[in-house]
């Protein structure tokens, strides 16, 4: 591979969770039977990691529990979120070894780009054996396996991990343009490359196109009616081809912010108790905003429904991820008359989009609040509510700040309202997960 422009790695740490589950037991992560899921909840529970050993028996990754054959003997893990955090900045850790902060991007809790252009006069050695003596440290330093990708461009570094690693017995793949388009230009399927989806790819499959080789060499024109601004990455994407750096994503600033709060209900509710759960999720935010000196300057309403028995025979044979996009939701949006972070305008405006636009009569299953234009409260030029009461404001404030330094002190149950100790809430459980799952602690 020519040593010529930037030379990126994109490190990934295999079966994460479950690998760390494993480390913590004295099990072999690629040898042991183990999964990650809540043994709490029901066997339709999605496994949030599937160790390589019961993936080699046809074990797919994410599935649910009750997916499992019954004749695999395997042990069952509970997520601990937490710990797994903690473990990934061990692994960061060991990246900082060699590469300065920004020269990383941390992709995700388990998988981070490097660009090592310029350390390899440094180190006196190629990209390749930089990679693998990261990789090795990683292993040696945490006990975790971790495969690497290499690649001129962040995206052959990426394709270089997902495709070519994963089918390469040291877990090491080397791409750049030209043997990206010798080696996979009529790789199969489709979806296996990044950023292209199930929806892409159906879409791709009207016009013909099963591989990367029949887009690259496909009219542009059609592709643009079809996909809109995404066929110019797909395109590029297509000859091996990524403009964007380290550099690019490091100096980006998003124009905009918002805070939210999801949640897939596991029993459903009525539209009172999903009014509850609603209320939550605005305490829960605007304390956020108060903690971090924020405003927000509106505030939106997600809910999606679960689907009746003849919704499910009207789907027909949908797909779990096109039935989800299909099953009946509502929503709407409000804007604040000025940028605020009292709890008490802000509920206000949830409510009322909860009550105009949930319906009654049908049970909640999903529930999404978004506050957005979210700004430093110090951002000038702010203009003030001139009929809100001042002193009432900095009560609620006050109040606000002292309910958050009891939580971060005692933790986040050590202070709850009245509504949360009700059955339809879900605060308190909640409050011991960290993105909708047991942190563990």
């Amino acid at each position: 591979m020519a040593t010529r422009g930037r030379q990126y790695l994109v490190i990934d740490l295999k079966s994460f969770y479950a690998s760390v589950e494993c480390v913590e037991r004295g099990l072999d992560p690629l040898e042991a039977r183990l999964v990650v899921a809540d043994p709490t909840r029901t066997e339709k529970t999605i496994c949030l990691a599937v160790s390589p050993a019961l993936k080699a028996l046809g074990v797919r990754n994410r599935c649910r529990v009750f997916e499992i054959p019954k004749s695999i003997t395997y042990v069952m893990a509970p997520p601990r979120m937490a710990r797994y955090i903690e473990r990934s900045a061990d692994v960061y850790s060991v990246y900082l070894r060699y590469v300065a902060p920004e020269d990383i991007h941390v992709y995700s809790i388990d998988e981070a780009f490097l660009d090592v252009t310029g350390y390899l006069d440094l180190y006196g050695c190629t990209a390749r054996s930089l990679g693998e003596r990261i990789r090795e440290d990683v292993v040696r330093s945490t006990g975790i396996p971790a495969a690497c990708g290499l690649g001129t461009n962040l995206y052959l570094a990426k394709v270089a991990l997902d495709i070519t690693a994963k089918h390469s017995p040291d877990f090491f793949g080397v791409l750049d343009e030209e043997t990206y388009r010798t080696t996979l230009w009529n790789h199969t399927p489709i979806i296996d490359f990044w950023r292209v989806g199930p929806g892409t790819a159906e879409r791709l499959a009207g016009l013909g196109i099963h591989t990367m080789g029949q887009v690259a060499t496909y009219p542009a024109d059609p592709l643009y009616n079809l996909l809109g601004v995404d066929a110019e990455i797909l395109i590029d994407h297509a000859w091996g081809v990524e403009p964007v750096t380290m550099a690019d994503i490091k100096a980006y600033r998003s124009q905009s912010h918002s805070l939210s709060n999801a949640q897939v209900i596991g029993c459903d509710r009525d539209f009172d108790g999903g009014r509850i759960i609603a209320r939550e999720m605005v305490d829960s935010l605007a304390l956020e905003l108060v903690d971090q000196h924020l405003v927000a300057g509106s505030v939106s309403l997600y809910v999606g429904y679960s689907v009746t028995r003849e919704e499910r025979d009207a789907m027909g044979d949908l797909s779990s991820a096109r039935a989800w996009r299909s099953s009946p939701s509502d929503g709407g949006g409000e804007r604040l008359v000025s940028p605020t972070n009292s709890h008490e305008t802000i509920l206000a405006a949830a409510m009322r989009l909860y009550d105009s636009n949930v319906q009654r009569g049908r049970k909640v299953h999903r529930l999404g609040l978004t506050l957005g234009d979210v700004i430093s409260e110090d951002e000038p030029g702010i203009q003030p509510d001139l009929f809100a009461d001042p002193d009432r404001l900095a009560d609620e404030r006050r109040r606000q700040e002292a309910i958050s330094a009891v939580k971060k002190k005692f933790g986040k149950n050590a202070l709850l309202k009245g509504i949360d100790l009700l059955p339809e809430a879900t605060a308190r459980e909640r409050n011991m997960q960290i993105g909708g799952h047991r942190s563990g602690e």
